[in-house]
């Protein structure tokens, strides 16, 4: 049976921000498959974010429009709950206030193109669903994968696709983790209500069947802190998503990308039964049709996250079978 732990040092605290904001500045990657950083990184310095302007050439969409509720059009705008973890799909610019990213520019350009402004709230990751579902926000982004658990209870209109990755430290004997009793005896950094958590938790009883000592599950509220646990060998590996294991293995000393584990359609999370969804979904394809879609996708160096068109909560991508 695997451990679950929460640290307690996840928490946000100045001291802490300040130390994550260092061990995320360090130099290149060591080994590992070549990993993604965003256009606006490369050849320049180490932490540094694209700020090209992709969105405010987006023109209104006329026909997504109408698909909107008339209360939405009346207000001329709609409430986005955003968490903020590690880039590319969502960070902080260095003034601390400004929320970049893949999230950030899918979202604000939905919004030019549906004619509404934004007033984004930035709320934890594990806060996020339940809020939508008592109707606190009418949006969410986070990086939310579509798996038929959410699916029961929220509505999603798909815009990336992203996934779960691994990467361990550069002196790790791991090459790949194909099969999840490859981590068997080891501690694995996870943050907390997430995919990855919920994979891990799920299948902990096949080291047993294996004949193997369990693996143990390191919970975190904070992405810095999965990525602290590895430096620092409190874990052994981190799993999180497929774009933010390629960017940050770009940024730190002796950690390498191990591989892509199982890929997932990420969209805006809404409460179940949204009348929002079918004017998000028209307005993201319109986005695909008009380039912009295509320039997000590259301003963050993410392109192989390209899906061919939105849809409104596509079965989950099945499992690896081992």
């Amino acid at each position: 049976m695997s451990t679950r732990t929460r640290s307690g040092t996840a928490r946000t605290s100045l001291g802490f921000a300040l130390i994550t904001a260092a061990a995320l500045t360090l130099t290149a990657c060591a080994g590992g498959e070549p990993a993604t950083a965003p256009a606006g990184a490369t050849g320049g310095a180490k932490g540094a974010l694209p700020t090209e302007d992709v969105v405010s050439a987006v023109k209104k969409n006329e026909a997504a429009a109408k698909l909107l509720p008339a209360e939405v059009r009346q207000r001329g705008s709609f409430t986005l709950a955003a968490s903020v973890a590690t880039p590319p799909s969502s960070a902080y610019l260095a003034d601390g206030k400004t929320v970049v990213g893949v999230d950030a520019d899918f979202a604000a350009a939905v919004a030019k193109a549906l004619g509404l402004e934004v007033r984004r709230e930035v709320v934890g990751f594990e806060a996020i669903l339940p809020a939508l579902g008592s109707g606190k926000y009418d949006v969410g982004t986070g990086n939310f994968g579509v798996t038929e658990e959410r699916r029961k209870a929220i509505d999603f209109v798909t815009y990336v696709n992203d996934g779960q990755g691994f990467a361990s430290r550069a002196d790790s004997t791991l090459k790949a983790v194909t099969d999840l009793t490859q981590l068997c005896g080891l501690k694995v950094a996870v943050n907390a209500g997430t995919t990855f958590e919920r994979t891990l938790e799920k299948n902990k009883g096949r080291c047993a069947e294996a004949g193997k000592p369990p693996y143990e599950v390191n919970v975190y509220s904070e992405t810095g802190a999965i990525w602290m646990s590895l430096q620092q060998g409190r874990s052994d590996v981190v799993m999180n998503t497929i774009n933010g294991v390629r960017y940050a293995v770009t940024q730190q000393k002796n950690v390498k990308f191990l591989n892509e584990y199982r890929r997932l359609d990420v969209g805006f999370a809404f409460r179940k039964g949204t009348p929002l969804a079918p004017a998000f979904r028209a307005a993201v394809n319109g986005l695909k049709a008009d380039g912009t879609y295509d320039r997000i996708l590259r301003k963050w160096g993410v392109t192989a996250s390209g899906i061919a068109r939105s849809e409104i909560s596509p079965p989950e991508i099945p499992a690896p079978t081992k």
